[in-house]
């Protein structure tokens, strides 16, 4: 039990941050502004997906749950992307494309201390760092193609799945 109460602690402060931020309707208020501001610049089309892309790839470095990060991102830029007339799903697949390229170089990753113990394994001069350096020309390419499939799927109008299209309808 004694192991569990830091994690107890945690998961209480955690769940009474997303019920204010919930109850406040903060993320509403930021997805509303933040479309408002991105279509008075002209932000939109492929260049925000990319951003989104990138942010995603970002963020990943320093939270390693992709459902935690996703229920921190989703309240804000589901909304602000469906305001710009952006389908959910656009939204969801460029925040799997960040997501996913940055995690064989983040340690904050659930198994990177697995990968780890598993390299030494073979080697024992393996560590983080040499995880990370031999990670990164991969994040990067991955990086790259995933994009690149992502503009050229947009660029052909293709949809994302059964009732997935990229736009909103209106």
């Amino acid at each position: 039990m004694s192991t569990l109460a830091t994690y107890v602690v945690l998961v209480f402060f955690a769940a009474q941050f997303v019920a204010f931020f919930n109850y406040s309707k903060l993320g509403l208020i930021i997805a509303i502004d933040g479309a408002q501001f991105l279509k008075s610049i002209g932000f939109t089309g492929i260049t925000l997906i990319v951003s989104f892309v990138f942010v995603s790839a970002f963020i990943n470095l320093f939270m390693g749950s992709a459902s935690a990060k996703w229920a921190i991102m989703a309240p804000v830029f589901v909304p602000m992307f469906m305001l710009l007339d952006y389908h959910p799903a656009l939204t969801q697949a460029a925040f799997r494309i960040g997501d996913s390229v940055t995690n064989p170089i983040t340690p904050m990753m659930s198994y990177f201390a697995l990968i780890v113990a598993f390299a030494q394994k073979y080697d024992e001069k393996y560590g983080i760092g040499t995880i990370i350096s031999t990670m990164v020309p991969y994040t990067v390419v991955f990086l790259f193609f995933w994009t690149i499939l992502l503009i050229i799927w947009m660029l052909l109008g293709l949809p994302l799945g059964p009732d997935g299209p990229l736009y909103l309808v209106k």
